[in-house]
C-alpha cells in the first residue's frame, strides 16, 4: 500500500515536473537557453522541454517597439531653449547578442536615444529644427543604430514628435513671418507697377503713331467721366491745338517777332 503512494507521488511529480518543462515559443519570439549557466543554441518557435531548475530560458520579442523618448530640454546652436520629445521604432535582430551584450536592451536603447537627441539638436539652430526635420530625423537614428547594433538591435525609424519653444519667441516669430509677409506684398506690388508702367509706354507709343486713335481715346475718356453723374467735366485738348493758339497770343517784341516771356520781357532793364 505504502509503495503504491509513493510510486503515485513519484509519477504525479513527474507529470507535473514534465508539465512545467513543456515550454510553446510563439513564432514572434525566439528563446535563449542555459543550461547550468553555459548558452545553448538558440530555439526555435515551437515546443520545448526546459527542465526547470537546470535549464533557464529567456524569451527575446523580435517584434518592432515602440519607444517614446519623453521631453528632453536642448539649447539650440542659436541660443533658443525648446523641449523636444521623439519616438523610436527598433526591433532586435540577434536574440543571443541581445541577451548576451547587454543587460537590457531596450532601457540602453531608450538611454541612447534621449542623449543622442540632446546632442544633435544642440548642433542645429532653431530654423533647422523646425523645418528640416527628416534630415535630422536620418541624423540620429544613423547615430543610434551604431550604438545599438552591437546589441543585436535595429533602429528603424527615429522621429521629432513635437518641438516646444518659448511664448515670448512664439510671439517673435509671428511678427517676423508677418514682416516676411509684408515685404512680399510689396514686392509683388512694385512689380505689378512696373509691368504697368511698361503696357502704358508700349500703348502710349501706339497711340503716337495714329492721331485718329488719340482724338478716339480722349473721347471715350469724356464718355467714362459723363458715366458717373459727376458735375465737372474735364475736356482734355491736344498740344497740336493748343499750341498755334498759344503762339498767337504770345507777346512780340520791337521787331515784330514773338518771343518767350523771359525776366527782361516787362520792359525792365536788367541790372
Amino acid at each position: 500500500m505504502a509503495w503504491g503512494i509513493v510510486a503515485g507521488a513519484v509519477i504525479v511529480l513527474a507529470l507535473l515536473v514534465l508539465g512545467l518543462s513543456l515550454k510553446v515559443i510563439p513564432e514572434y519570439e525566439r528563446g535563449v537557453l542555459f543550461r547550468l549557466g553555459r548558452l545553448k543554441p538558440l530555439l526555435q518557435p515551437g515546443l520545448h522541454v526546459v527542465i526547470p531548475g537546470i535549464n533557464h530560458l529567456v524569451r527575446v520579442d523580435q517584434r518592432v517597439v515602440t519607444l517614446t523618448i519623453p521631453p528632453q530640454e536642448v539649447i539650440t546652436r542659436d541660443n533658443v531653449p525648446a523641449r523636444v520629445n521623439a519616438v523610436v521604432l527598433f526591433n532586435v535582430t540577434d536574440p543571443l547578442r541581445a541577451v548576451m551584450e547587454v543587460e537590457n536592451y531596450a532601457i540602453a536603447t531608450s538611454q541612447i536615444a534621449q542623449t543622442t537627441l540632446r546632442s544633435v539638436l544642440g548642433r542645429a539652430d532653431l530654423d533647422t529644427l523646425l523645418a528640416h526635420r527628416d534630415a535630422l530625423n536620418s541624423d540620429l537614428r544613423e547615430i543610434i543604430e551604431v550604438q545599438t547594433q552591437p546589441w543585436g538591435v535595429h533602429v528603424a525609424v527615429v522621429e521629432i514628435k513635437d518641438v516646444e519653444i518659448p511664448e515670448q519667441m512664439q510671439r517673435a516669430m509671428a511678427r517676423e513671418a508677418e514682416a516676411e509677409r509684408e515685404r512680399r506684398a510689396k514686392v509683388i506690388n512694385a512689380r505689378g507697377e512696373l509691368q504697368a508702367s511698361e503696357e502704358l509706354k508700349l500703348a502710349a507709343d501706339r497711340l503716337s503713331q495714329s492721331p485718329a486713335s488719340l482724338q478716339l481715346r480722349y473721347l471715350q475718356t469724356l464718355l467714362e467721366l459723363g458715366a458717373d453723374q459727376n458735375s465737372t467735366v474735364v475736356f482734355p485738348l491736344p498740344m497740336d491745338i493748343v499750341g498755334p493758339l498759344l503762339n498767337h497770343f504770345a507777346p512780340r517784341g520791337p521787331d515784330g517777332d514773338r518771343r518767350e516771356p523771359g525776366p527782361a520781357a516787362d520792359g525792365r532793364k536788367e541790372a
